[in-house]
């Protein structure tokens, strides 16, 4: 779209982002009959790409062309300061067109207390139950297959019947079922087209991975009431007597304002609080801030990797993404998370970046020297482990007003955030490291994570939806406590991070916004009638 074109509208809704959370909302907004603007960083990039995130691209503008964010994030982590490239996306479909695929819903007591399970902040002020049809509309929408999980008592919803386990994974599944657990085939968004590539953790040539591009803002677009404005840099959201007024952005070296009677941010839980804390830095003035949480309880996942045997081995089978289960989700009180195949084998180079990344997250001397000896290290692992199957399991994190997105003026365009973990996370992680190993007795099984793994790619919780406006950033609509037009639908609202990867409730709860705007233009329409 033309940048003038774009600039003399006042726009139904303007979406800041066009992610999985983006992408959906805009997408329900369109086909509503609502005139949708998506704001992105980044470029639409072509239907044909089939890149996967890679942190040895260094130059900012060849990273934001390929679909990455461009620069290094900073982190203060336990008192240590990181430089790295986040598994964060800057384009059309955001960091989704990089996942793996997997959405499962979380499990009840997530949201809220249930017997034998009370809720760590007391639940979310809006249920599982509350949430059950908005999880249904987006398993349908993402075309999601797999089978129930047979520990659940819940309605699965909507699942397409998945393709059959391939021999290898067929006999790891009865090994675990020999070992008492209840393994199910994962909830995953991959079509399994004919010719289908398994793209797990790239970009989907095809429409058959679903994700915010190709289940979001394609078909936003498809309606003509969506249009994008892409390498688009929103740099404040400027507000007047307790409403967003406009946006003000960078096109490529020109400056912009933007209007909309709905505004909705969508820009990812690292990136939507720091766009508010940098609009509060240029007006002088709090943004959506009178509770002093935007940008805190940030939380992420922690990540237990482990290589894993089948009890029978099939020789050239190859990874696949397709057995999870809910065994270890939680036991005698502490909260963990879900169990699922990574979609890779223990190859050469899965090795060697595990064990670069424990080198490089240590204390040692990085020497180049060291860093050679590592590939050599990794190719004897790589014979050892043979046709080993990689898993992860996660622990659920829960938010602490401490961990926090930091804007930096100097820097505005860095994501910066500031975690700590606290002893009770580090002990759950450990009590669930030796509960993978106890459930698993009998089949060999090696450890590849030493120490805490952080996921930087499911970051959640930095604008909090509640009821109370003191310690929360929306309400339970999504919308801002103090501006009546700004609404967020991005995993930010998440006031705790479940056990699951957060795509799939982003999805469901973009979904419920979406609803609870066009209800709002409706009627505002109808009275002006």
């Amino acid at each position: 779209m033309q940048t003038l074109d774009a600039e003399n509208r006042v726009w139904d809704v303007i979406v800041i982002g066009a992610g999985m959370g983006g992408g959906l909302v805009g997408r329900r907004l369109a086909e509503s009959g609502h005139r949708v603007l998506f704001v992105e960083k980044g470029p639409k990039g072509h239907r044909h790409e089939g890149q996967g995130l890679a942190d040895d691209v260094t130059d900012p503008a060849a990273r934001l062309v390929r679909g990455y964010w461009p620069v290094p994030v900073r982190a203060i982590v336990e008192g240590r300061t990181l430089n790295f490239y986040a598994p964060i996306g800057a384009g059309v479909g955001g960091s989704s067109v990089f996942y793996a695929g997997s959405l499962e819903r979380p499990e009840r007591h997530d949201l809220e207390a249930t017997p034998g399970h009370p809720h760590p902040t007391g639940g979310w002020p809006v249920g599982y139950d509350a949430f059950q049809p908005y999880y249904e509309d987006a398993q349908r929408l993402l075309g999601i297959s797999g089978t129930p999980d047979p520990l659940s008592r819940e309605d699965p919803g909507p699942l397409a019947p998945p393709p059959p386990f391939s021999e290898g994974d067929g006999n790891l599944l009865a090994s675990f079922r020999d070992c008492g657990l209840h393994p199910y085939r994962l909830h995953s968004a991959i079509g399994n087209v004919e010719g289908c590539l398994q793209c797990v953790g790239r970009k989907c040539p095809k429409p058959c991975k679903k994700d915010g591009r190709s289940a979001g803002v394609e078909p936003a677009l498809e309606t003509g009431l969506a249009e994008i404005l892409d390498l688009c840099d929103v740099r404040e959201i400027q507000e007047e007597n307790g409403y967003v007024s406009r946006l003000v952005c960078d096109r490529q070296g020109v400056r912009l304002h933007l209007r909309a009677r709905i505004y909705i941010l969508a820009a990812g839980a690292l990136n939507s609080p720091r766009l508010l804390l940098a609009s509060a830095a240029a007006s002088k003035n709090p943004i959506a801030n009178s509770s002093g949480w935007v940008g805190r309880g940030l939380m992420f996942h922690l990540d237990e990797y482990f290589a894993i045997w089948p009890k029978k081995t099939v020789p050239g089978d190859g990874p696949s993404k397709s057995i999870a289960f809910r065994d270890l989700y939680s036991r005698d009180g502490d909260r963990f998370g879900m169990v699922q195949s990574l979609g890779v084998d223990a190859t050469y180079g899965i090795i060697a970046m595990h064990i670069k990344q424990i080198y490089e997250r240590s204390r040692l001397p990085k020497l180049k020297l060291v860093r050679n000896g590592l590939n050599v290290l990794a190719a004897l692992a790589c014979r050892y482990f043979g046709n080993a199957k990689i898993f992860a399991g996660m622990v659920e994190d829960l938010p602490l007003y401490e961990n926090r997105v930091i804007f930096d003026p100097d820097d505005p365009d860095v994501p910066v955030f500031h975690y700590e973990i606290p002893e009770e996370l580090h002990r759950r992680r450990r009590l669930y490291r030796s509960a993978i190993r106890k459930a698993m007795k009998g089949m060999r099984l090696f450890h590849l994570t030493k120490g805490t793994q952080i996921n930087y790619g499911h970051p959640m919780g930095t604008l909090r939806f509640g009821d109370d406006p003191k310690s929360s950033v929306l309400d339970r609509s999504c919308r801002s406590h103090d501006l009546a037009n700004l609404y967020v639908a991005d995993a930010s609202f998440m006031p705790t991070s479940t056990g699951v990867n957060p795509s799939l409730t982003i999805g469901a709860n973009a979904l419920r916004v979406a609803e609870i705007v066009s209800d709002r233009l409706k009627e505002a329409n109808q009275q002006n009638d």
